[in-house]
């Protein structure tokens, strides 16, 4: 059995997906999966259980990677097509049944949309992430075992969804005071490459040995074993939040220029916390998200400090 999942080219939207994805791999054992993603996205599918071709369309002029796409899977009779990115090709694929992710003015979450795609929005699945072995081992050295580990993501894709980073590192410090909720916890710093000039100043704020900085050291992959291992996870609305938010750790996500009803962290074990302003009335007029500087000042430190409260007592019986 042939089963063709299309998914998304951002991170976030992708590992929102895997929901679904994990619902056809448990509901099909016998089925030989073909996954079609962005680059960007392409790492966290590398450990998915019974994957027979990972196709990674690079975006072509004219919607040529389209034509890739359709040239590399005509060959094939597929048991099920699902696409979630609703490209016209793939409807002239040959399928016994496919499913499509439909267009809606109704404001959902972005899993609660995926999971309708298969009729399963009244339950849907959560996303979840793989990992093989040599990942798990590789987290294990990389942060041993030895006290509470608090997770900072201090990252995001445009600048102004960026929670200031003084705010970050005030937030840390009390959290990992004497009397702070993570007493003298070590802090795990994630993101990409290029990034790391931005968030340096934030990274060296915190003690040396106290200070775990995976900034641009790490695959996507590789960050979902650490985070695996943390306790707490507070981040930016970004495609980091929701590979922690899959690993099942409590999961803090900061939103202000983003709607969290649509791209909060979904999971029993998260929470979003916002600006006082609403989404409607963050954006300025004629709102540019590439030229903007952040819109996250007014979210507080006392705000986030306190749904990190709330959130961890929640589930102290999984932190503790």
């Amino acid at each position: 059995m042939n089963i063709l999942f299309v998914t998304a080219t951002r991170v976030g939207d992708a590992v929102l997906s895997t929901g679904v994805l994990n619902y056809l791999i448990k509901t099909y054992p016998d089925a030989r999966l073909t996954i079609v993603c962005g680059p960007a996205a392409a790492p966290i599918f590398e450990a998915v259980p019974r994957l027979e071709r990972l196709i990674v369309l690079d975006k072509m002029l004219f919607s040529l990677h389209w034509f890739r796409m359709w040239f590399l899977c005509i060959g094939r009779l597929w048991h099920l097509v699902v696409d979630l990115r609703n490209a016209p090709l793939t409807y002239f694929l040959l399928a016994y049944n496919q499913k499509h992710l439909g267009r809606t003015k109704e404001t959902m979450h972005q899993v609660l949309r995926v999971a309708s795609t298969l009729g399963l929005n009244r339950s849907p699945p959560n996303p979840r992430l793989w990992l093989l072995p040599e990942h798990r081992q590789r987290a294990k050295e990389l942060i041993p075992v030895g006290g509470t580990v608090l997770a900072i993501g201090p990252t995001a894709n445009w600048e102004a969804k960026i929670w200031p980073h003084e705010k970050f590192e005030e937030l840390v410090k009390r959290l990992s005071s004497k009397n702070g909720l993570l007493r003298n916890c070590r802090v795990a710093f994630f993101g990409r490459d290029d990034e790391r000039p931005k968030v340096l100043s934030l990274i060296n704020s915190i003690d040396s040995h106290l200070r775990l900085d995976f900034v641009g050291s790490l695959s996507l992959i590789e960050s979902h074993a650490c985070i695996e291992r943390c306790s707490l996870y507070i981040g930016n609305d970004s495609g980091l939040m929701h590979i922690a938010a899959a690993t099942g750790i409590p999961t803090l996500g900061l939103f202000g220029p983003s709607k969290e009803e649509v791209y909060a962290p979904w999971g029993p074990n998260c929470m979003a916390v916002r600006t006082p302003e609403s989404f409607e009335k963050i954006h300025p007029e004629k709102f540019n998200h590439k030229k903007s500087k952040s819109l996250m000042g007014s979210l507080t430190v006392d705000q986030v400090e306190a749904a990190c409260i709330k959130l961890l007592n929640r589930n102290r019986g999984e932190v503790f």
